[in-house]
């Protein structure tokens, strides 16, 4: 009997038809033949697949989990078991186990680094510098982990080339923006059985993550307020309808709340004290340190478990306050993550660069890059055709008309 684990990465496989059109080039030309890949990344169907991708390809993948909570017990076991994964994640990990597992990654002495949230390559930069040498360059996904590496290029720290997979356009525009939107709305309602409709919801940032959750609960029939620092983005979400305010008016009259910033501390412990009583706090940002659970809790007379995963903290003002998976990762830590079909996109073009690394890595320098063009837009042609969708090409004239600028007319 098939398990529940070989099942789930069945399943996805099945709905990751760009995925699956790649596979059939690596199985071929083994682009990563006698390479080492350390990962740490949610450790889950999908992933899962776009391991089995690499491996499929030559190389010999090493995994970790990039967030304690997010694992898969039974993809982790089918990996293992089934595919002969070398994969160190539970969920549930401590902090100790967390990092142990990202150690035992780099004991492996990867080639090429596939990140999410910058952890890897923070420990080889600071702790494990031995291993630098081995390192080509490597992908990172999320825009915590490519703030981080910016961090690191700008002060002169990084040393070796690694790819802004989060920006390219097949990434952000729908991993970030729907992704987000439906796993995060999947993960609240997986953890508390809330009607949405009808309710003041904040939303704290809004980046394209903010931005498909805002629509979601829009969607949902929410009165959706967005929380800013950038005067740009809060007129954007003015102008798409919502109300815009600061973060400690917003929680006053909010009966939900989901940051999604990569910022510390978006909700500080001034703001939840004069939050409404049983608001309903989450976070779909990569690290839970955007919700100041820690003085929230020494601020509390009681914390109690009230739901598989949703905590009471009462505070001694005496109002309650509802935090879902401890502020971590919501779509993942009480839900599935993205959907698959979003995640193939995302691992198609995580796949892609990584080949792209390999060939040209001798090219590169210690920066950031962006994912090459012509690799986002071959992930957007193959999604198409593997829908059976066509679109236009411009005629010569056309082309030459928009390469002139003598045609006006």
């Amino acid at each position: 009997m098939k398990s529940n684990g070989y099942l789930r990465l069945d399943w996805a496989r099945t709905h990751m038809n760009v995925s699956s059109s790649i596979r059939e080039k690596f199985l071929e030309e083994k682009p990563f033949k006698g390479l080492k890949v350390g990962m740490a990344l949610h450790v889950e169907a999908k992933t899962g697949i776009f391991a089995l991708l690499l491996k499929e390809g030559g190389a010999d993948v090493h995994m970790a989990s990039c967030n304690p909570l997010s694992t898969d017990d039974s993809v982790v076991k089918s990996l293992k078991e089934d595919y002969g994964m070398d994969v160190h994640a539970k969920k549930g990990e401590s902090e100790k186990e967390y990092y142990e597992y990202l150690y035992r990654v780099l004991d492996s002495e990867p080639d090429i680094i596939v990140d999410d949230g910058g952890d890897l390559v923070k420990i080889l930069h600071t702790e494990r510098k031995d291993l630098l040498k081995n390192v080509i360059g490597g992908n990172e996904e999320t825009t915590t982990g490519v703030n981080r590496l910016k961090v690191m290029e700008r002060n002169g720290d990084l040393l070796f080339p690694m790819f802004d997979v989060n920006d390219a356009s097949m990434k952000h525009l729908f991993d970030n923006r729907y992704g987000t939107g439906q796993s995060a709305l999947d993960g609240i309602m997986n953890a508390t059985n809330i009607l949405v409709a009808g309710k003041n919801v904040t939303v704290a940032g809004f980046g394209y993550c903010g931005k498909g959750i805002a629509m979601r609960m829009k969607g949902m029939g929410a009165r959706v307020i967005v929380s800013e620092i950038d005067p740009i983005k809060a007129n954007e979400a003015l102008m798409e309808g919502y109300s815009v305010m600061p973060i400690s008016q917003a929680l006053s009259i909010s009966d939900m709340a989901v940051t999604a910033t990569g910022v510390k501390s978006v909700i500080p412990i001034e703001s939840l004290r004069n939050a409404k009583d049983g608001i309903i706090l989450s976070n779909a940002g990569h690290f839970d340190n955007e919700i100041d659970k820690l003085s929230m809790e020494k601020e509390s007379k009681s914390v109690e478990q009230v739901r598989d995963f949703v905590k009471r903290y009462e505070l001694k003002n005496g109002k309650s306050i509802y935090l879902i998976s401890d502020g971590r990762l919501v779509n993942l830590a009480a839900g599935q993550g993205h959907p698959v079909e979003i995640m193939d996109m995302s691992f198609a073009i995580q796949a892609l660069t990584a080949q792209y690394l390999v060939e040209n890595h001798e090219k590169l320098s210690p920066k950031v890059y962006s994912v090459p063009e012509n690799v986002d837009r071959s992930v957007a042609e193959i999604r198409l055709k593997s829908l059976g969708l066509e679109i236009d090409t411009p005629t010569e004239e056309q082309i030459r008309y928009m390469n002139s600028w003598l045609e006006g007319t």
